[in-house]
C-alpha cells in the first residue's frame, strides 16, 4: 500500500514514501488511514525530510469513486474523516516535505501533493487539478484550505470552480507545481530538494516557520468544522442520485 525507501543517514536522511495501492493509487479509507499513520509517525522518525510519490502513471487519481457508489452513506461517514486526517497529518508534518508527482494527481491526489512544502511534477501526459465540482460532491474544508495555502485565494477559486485538470506546464504557471522535470530526474531531484530543506535551515526554525505559515488555514478549518455534516450529506446524495456515477461513466468512455 505504501512503500518506504530511505536515502542517506543523519542530517542527510530522507524518507521516500511511494504510494502503491492499485493501478492509480485511488484514495480509499484504508489508504487514507495508512497515510495518516505514516505521516504522524514521521514526526519522531530519524528521517530529517520526506518525499511522497506514486507509482506507474499516477501519483493518485483521487478518491475511489466506485467504492463510494458501491457502499454509499455508511462508507462516506467513515471515509471522509479518514481523508481529512490524511491531509491534516501531511499538512502539519513539521519536517520538510516534497511531493514528486510522477503522473496524474487528480482531486484528492492534487490536494495531497499541495500539502507538501515543494511540489515537483514530471513532464509528460500527467494531469493535475481538482475537478471535484464536476464529480458532484464538495471538498472537505481542510482540502479547500490546503489549496488556498498552496496557490492563494484567486487561483484556488479558479481551480475549484473551474473544476479542470492541467498539464504540468500550466500547473506550474498557476503555482500549483513549483518545477517541472524530466520523468527520469524527478525522484532524484525530489530527494535532493528535500535534503537541502533539511540541512540548509535549522530544523526547529523550519518547523516553526512552517507552522506559522499554515496556522491561518488550520484555524479556519477548525472554525468551520460545522460544515462536515453538510459535506457528508452531499457526498452521499451524489452517490445516490446518479450524478457521480454519470461522471465516472463519462471519464471511463474517454
Amino acid at each position: 500500500m505504501i512503500n518506504r525507501v530511505d536515502h542517506g543517514s543523519g542530517a542527510d536522511h530522507v524518507a521516500v514514501l511511494q504510494l502503491a495501492h492499485g493501478p492509480v493509487n485511488a484514495m480509499d479509507q484504508e489508504l487514507c488511514e495508512a497515510l495518516a499513520e505514516q505521516f504522524r509517525a514521521l514526526e519522531t522518525d530519524p528521517a530529517r525530510a520526506v518525499v511522497v510519490t506514486g507509482t506507474g502513471r499516477a501519483f493518485s487519481a483521487g478518491v475511489d469513486l466506485k467504492r463510494i457508489l458501491d457502499e454509499g452513506a455508511p462508507y462516506v461517514e467513515r471515509f471522509l474523516p479518514a481523508l481529512s486526517a490524511a491531509f491534516g497529518a501531511l499538512f502539519q508534518l513539521s519536517k520538510p516535505v516534497v511531493a514528486a508527482v510522477n503522473g496524474h494527481a487528480i482531486a484528492g491526489g492534487c490536494v495531497l501533493a499541495a500539502c507538501a512544502d515543494v511540489t515537483l511534477m514530471a513532464e509528460g501526459s500527467g494531469r493535475i487539478g481538482v475537478p471535484e465540482a464536476r464529480v458532484g460532491p464538495p471538498f472537505p474544508r481542510l482540502a479547500i484550505e490546503v489549496l488556498r495555502h498552496a496557490v492563494g485565494d484567486v487561483a484556488a477559486r479558479r481551480l475549484m470552480v473551474g473544476a479542470l485538470t492541467y498539464t504540468p506546464a500550466d500547473a506550474q504557471a498557476l503555482g500549483l507545481v513549483d518545477r517541472v522535470l524530466p520523468a527520469d530526474e524527478l525522484l532524484g531531484q525530489a530527494v535532493t530538494t528535500a535534503r537541502a530543506l533539511a540541512t540548509e535551515v535549522p530544523s526547529d526554525t523550519f518547523a516553526l516557520t512552517k507552522a506559522q505559515l499554515r496556522r491561518d488555514a488550520l484555524e479556519r478549518t477548525a472554525r468551520y468544522a460545522d460544515e462536515d455534516e453538510a459535506v457528508a450529506t452531499l457526498w452521499s446524495r451524489r452517490a445516490a442520485d446518479g450524478w457521480t456515477a454519470r461522471y465516472l461513466e463519462s471519464v471511463t468512455r474517454r
